[in-house]
């Protein structure tokens, strides 16, 4: 059987709670109502997916969001989402307002975030506005009572402390945040989650990501002025990498060593972040004692990339690589020899290139949003996770403890890289049981 058969069990359209009819069946005995929705349920001997990667077909309420930014804040299905509408959008920029209405075609449109979160109409705000504003705007639409999801990185700039005042604003409003990580539902994440929740890894005990972006420099001015990403050092945005290895299995990173290379370039010599790096390249340690190996390179001569490889005692699963691999899966040999030059006998892997599925086009999404998107098809199931997370009263794949184990590292990381590759310990921050 083909490995993409494997996975004809998770394509059922409603949540584990309920029937075809829609009706609940009932939970199991002992179980609350957000424990039965956020586990794995057991049937028949089988394991059925979480509730969070299911789409659902009816919700007991809709969500009226408010979207601000009007650059990467567009490229999201809000309204789309049969479970969502769009109640007001806002950018501090006409054009961009504008843009947003078009894209939501949404009439209503505030000046600034802090005119939006005054709309008692909303429910929740999706903050996309610039990076090192992310924590003061969560903030802020939290206190007006609002649920938030928030573009990557989680907070940027004020180290472990500012990560610390989003979890602090997330506990005292009792709110759900999520951070939208696209590589969390990048269509091969998805793929290599299923194999690690079916054990076909055996144990994942090394595994690889890598963000390789030349050409952000276009963006570090507008219009003869500094943005915020002007001289952003490369882990202080380490999601896109973290996410691969945290959204899959779960570890946390609790140790690193990292170095980075920069040049001559003005960008390095002069930004806030009194960043002297293009290139950094981390060595982590888990708390199960694996080794993950994490690039985040912004200037080169490479190719560009977002992907991973994990590695597994049973099965190892690679990305496609920009050099021209295509995905492969690797399992451990059964039985076959081989020499090596040197003469000696050993196992012989077998090697397989994977078809890998568009998770998009199955109902793991609502029927509207089963279409590509941004990020490898990531959008519409950032989409999707946070108005099903609030229809239905759940905790989001990546809550504010997830996007803290994805984003808390990277600072530390840089951290080692100024002090010549340090070996330090990575603040945790635990969810409650």
């Amino acid at each position: 059987m083909a490995d993409s058969d494997l996975f004809s069990s998770d394509r059922c359209s409603q949540s584990p709670s309920a029937g075809r009819s829609g009706k609940a069946k009932p939970r199991p005995a002992g179980w609350s109502r957000r424990e039965f929705l956020t586990t794995g349920v057991v049937t028949a001997g089988a394991v059925l997916p979480l509730y969070s990667t299911l789409a659902v077909n009816a919700a007991p309420k809709k969500i009226r969001i408010g979207v601000v930014g009007g650059g990467f804040g567009t490229d999201f299905q809000w309204h789309e989402h049969p479970d969502c509408i769009v109640e007001a959008v806002s950018d501090l920029r006409p054009e961009r307002r504008d843009r947003l209405m078009q894209v939501y075609k949404c009439a209503k449109s505030y000046n600034s975030l802090e005119e939006l979160v005054l709309d008692r109409n909303i429910d929740a705000v999706a903050v996309f506005t610039e990076g090192p504003n992310h924590v003061k705007h969560v903030a802020e639409v939290m206190k007006h009572g609002k649920h938030a999801i928030s573009a990557v990185p989680a907070s940027l700039g004020g180290g472990v402390e500012e990560a610390e005042r989003l979890l602090d604003a997330v506990k005292t409003s009792g709110l759900t945040y999520m951070m939208a990580e696209t590589s969390y539902y990048q269509q091969p994440t998805i793929s290599v989650r299923k194999f690690h929740q079916q054990g076909k890894f055996g144990e994942i005990y090394y595994s690889e990501a890598e963000y390789q972006h030349a050409g952000l420099e276009a963006l570090y001015f507008e219009n003869g002025k500094r943005t915020w990403r002007h001289g952003l050092a490369p882990m202080h945005y380490p999601t896109h990498c973290t996410a691969f290895l945290t959204g899959v299995t779960g570890e946390r990173l609790t140790e690193v060593t990292c170095h980075g290379w920069g040049d001559d370039d003005p960008i390095c010599k002069d930004n806030v972040y009194k960043n002297p790096f293009w290139n950094e390249s981390a060595m982590f340690k888990t708390d199960r004692g694996h080794g993950f190996r994490c690039n985040v390179w912004w200037k080169g001569a490479h190719r560009g990339t977002e992907r991973a490889q994990w590695i597994g005692n049973r099965m190892s699963f690679y990305c496609d690589h920009p050099n021209g691999l295509p995905p492969v899966i690797v399992r451990s040999a059964e039985g076959r020899k081989e020499k090596d030059d040197a003469g000696f006998v050993r196992d012989l892997p077998e090697m397989e290139k994977y078809e890998q599925p568009q998770w998009w086009k199955t109902d793991m999404l609502p029927e509207p949003l089963r279409h590509n998107s941004g990020h490898h098809g990531s959008h519409t199931f950032l989409t999707h996770e946070f108005i099903d997370a609030l229809t239905h009263d759940r905790r989001p794949t990546v809550d504010v403890y997830e996007a803290l184990a994805y984003t808390v590292p990277g600072i530390i990381a840089h951290e080692s890289a100024l002090r010549g590759g340090e070996l330090l310990k990575i603040p945790q921050f635990t969810r409650p049981a």
